[in-house]
């Protein structure tokens, strides 16, 4: 399988870029020829950013999973689409076929129909990395169901909470989760989530830890018999098959919540048609995947990196995805390299805060290990320092592999801006280069574009985009001004990504990073209002305020401003409390990083917290606040830095 519309030089990709914004209508529609169609499109694009209003492929019906899946039969039926590696290394890897993928995914997706499901109805997938998640999201994609996955690491209120927004009906969860060391109870905790639910029907529950679970009569079945039941029915004569439901190209196809500046997450939502094409035209392009070759994702298919370039965007090319269950680290540091190694991985996609974190245990971890098999290194979630460029080049890669840098957005689906493997220039730290068909504009705080370059030749703004691609967002779910305020209010007519950015001369774009009230950890991002909310739900809490520093390890770290008037006992307890409760509301990772007890916060005489201030205390810089003089009590300042952790 070759693919028409793979970018194969610098020369092509400035005149790919140039035809996709000068005629966007012809350039997609002439990708989108390369997808199966239950029904073409009768218009390519509809839009406008004032309401806002997205259509790609007006008209078209389709079903993502016979995109994913059923035209690959007659030639890659025995080739895997995943290999799955579990997180105890002496446990058996597992390779899915496309073949074993089709049946497993028709099988389930008549699980889900003897469960009541129906077309439109919103399923809560909480499950560890296990090729069963895979088989849910597909299954549910089969039907027309749309899934929302939650991240196995969420606590039971931020499930509830998610639960209740998308008004979820069901739920396909596991008995527990391996991750490293721990075994981590996801039924338990979804049962927690569901104490004073009256919206939720079934919980499917597959066997993954053996873990002692409870099984609530006429709500909760296991994921084994229900299998074997939809297998009956599903094949015939030796022959499985389970008709894909014809979905319209705008029918949402899944709601996945992302932080937003408030408490509440927000559910982004992705259709059917636009979605597709556009993870499937950035893997092959921006990876540069050639037929056969082994990709390795290392995210969770809970976050959206796992969505695009683990299950939709290789499954669609074709590709073979690697799984993996377990984290980076166990049982030793080496295990990214052990599985390189064991499959002759060719791309490896990950995180800068995995690389750094790897970086610490040094080289001895590497050592004897064959990587020879990589061509393409990649990097997703946050901007990479150089420091972990180098290091990643040089002893993963042996200066052989070019790095991608990538930057995107759950929001935005897929790689928005990011240099393409071996055909486009790379720059340490640089995501460099938009994609055909993106069209990024800096701008300063009024919404005006950028002019003014430093002495570098350097342009610094707000990072905005002019018209949409296929992957955009089209709403938040049941919330459509929500959508509006958030994205597409800030600035008229411009779509705001949230991040800051530079412009050299080049063209190249580097992220500087949040610019709004969000914070990014360890690539997750988080709003500072959410956990705000969870550290003053702790009894002793008055008031707290959240900024983000630079953190070694996870790019940006938690700084916690706490107004505190419990009965104290001593600080460091205090501050375990604190974080035990934000990890019961949230879950462990928007644990505060640092807690600073004060006395009082930097406020306005209206009453709003300078954050600005409060962010250079943390990164350390006490010298010049600036201006505190709008201040209602500037002392507090300075009890702030003399206190400072």
């Amino acid at each position: 399988m070759s693919y028409p519309y793979q970018i194969k030089s610098l020369e092509q990709y400035h005149a790919d870029y140039k035809r996709s914004v000068e005629e966007p209508e012809s350039f997609w529609a002439s990708v989108a020829e390369n997808f199966v169609w239950k029904k073409k499109w009768d218009r390519v694009l509809d839009w406008n950013f004032t309401e806002p209003k997205i259509e790609w492929f007006g008209g078209a019906k389709l079903n993502i999973t016979e995109n994913c899946i059923d035209r690959h039969l007659a030639t890659k039926a025995d080739k895997p689409a995943f290999i799955w590696e579990p997180n105890n290394p002496e446990e058996r890897t597992r390779v899915v076929t496309y073949a074993r993928l089709h049946k497993r995914v028709c099988q389930f997706a008549q699980v889900l129909k003897n469960n009541g499901v129906k077309k439109g109805d919103r399923v809560c997938i909480y499950m560890g990395m296990v090729p069963e998640l895979a088989y849910a999201v597909l299954g549910c994609a089969r039907i027309g169901a749309i899934h929302s996955v939650i991240f196995g690491g969420f606590s039971a209120q931020s499930i509830a909470d998610r639960l209740y927004d998308a008004q979820a009906e069901y739920i396909v969860t596991c008995d527990g989760a391996y991750r490293g060391g721990k075994d981590i109870p996801l039924k338990s905790v979804i049962d927690d989530a569901l104490i004073g639910n009256r919206t939720v029907k079934r919980v499917i529950v597959y066997t993954r830890t053996r873990t002692p679970v409870s099984m609530i009569k006429g709500r909760d079945v296991w994921w084994e018999d229900e299998m074997e039941y939809a297998l009956e029915q599903v094949e015939k004569d030796g022959v499985v098959s389970f008709p894909a439901e014809e979905m319209d190209a705008e029918d949402p196809l899944f709601i996945l919540y992302t932080s937003g500046s408030t408490g509440k997450p927000k559910g982004v939502v992705h259709t059917c048609a636009g979605y597709m094409l556009w993870t499937t035209y950035t893997f092959v392009n921006v990876f540069q995947y050639q037929p056969g070759d082994i990709h390795f994702c290392t995210a969770d298919i809970g976050w959206v990196t796992g969505h695009s370039y683990i299950v939709y965007g290789p499954l669609s090319a074709g590709a073979t995805s690697m799984m993996f269950e377990g984290i980076p680290t166990w049982p030793d540091a080496g295990r990214f390299w052990d599985i390189v190694e064991k499959h002759k991985v060719n791309c490896i996609y990950t995180a800068p805060t995995a690389i750094r974190s790897l970086m610490n245990f040094g080289t001895d971890p590497i050592k004897g290990k064959d990587l020879s098999s990589l061509k393409v290194l990649g990097t997703v979630g946050e901007p990479i320092n150089e420091e972990a460029w180098h290091w990643y080049d040089e002893n993963i890669g042996k200066k052989k592999c070019p790095i991608i840098d990538t930057w995107w957005q759950t929001e935005t689906g897929a790689c928005l801006i990011s240099n393409l493997a071996g055909v486009t220039p790379s720059k340490p730290s640089w995501a460099t280069l938009p994609m055909p068909g993106v069209q990024p504009v800096l701008v300063d705080e009024n919404g005006k574009e950028v002019t003014e370059k430093d002495e570098n030749g350097i342009l610094k703004g707000n990072l905005c985009i002019k018209a949409p691609w296929p992957g955009i967002l089209r709403t938040t779910y049941g919330d459509h001004e929500r959508c509006r305020t958030n994205y597409f209010a800030t600035y008229p007519n411009l779509y705001f990504t949230g991040d800051g950015a530079l412009k050299d001369e080049q063209g190249n774009y580097r992220i500087t990073g949040r610019v709004d009230d969000v914070l990014n950890i360890s690539g997750h991002r988080i709003g500072t209002a959410e956990v705000e909310n969870a550290i003053n739900m702790h009894s002793g809490v008055v008031e707290s305020a959240v900024v983000g520093y630079p953190h070694d390890i996870k790019g940006q770290g938690i700084y916690a401003y706490v107004i505190y008037q419990g009965h104290h006992g001593d600080e460091n307890s205090t501050r375990l409390d604190i974080n035990l409760t934000v990890s019961k509301i949230i879950g462990p990772i928007a644990k505060p990083d640092k807690i600073q007890f004060v006395k009082g916060l930097p406020k306005t005489r209206s009453g709003k917290i300078m954050r600005r201030i409060l962010r250079k205390i943390a990164e350390g810089e006490t010298g010049n606040l600036g201006d505190t003089s709008t201040l209602l009590d500037p002392e507090v300042v300075e009890e702030i830095k003399v206190g400072r952790q």
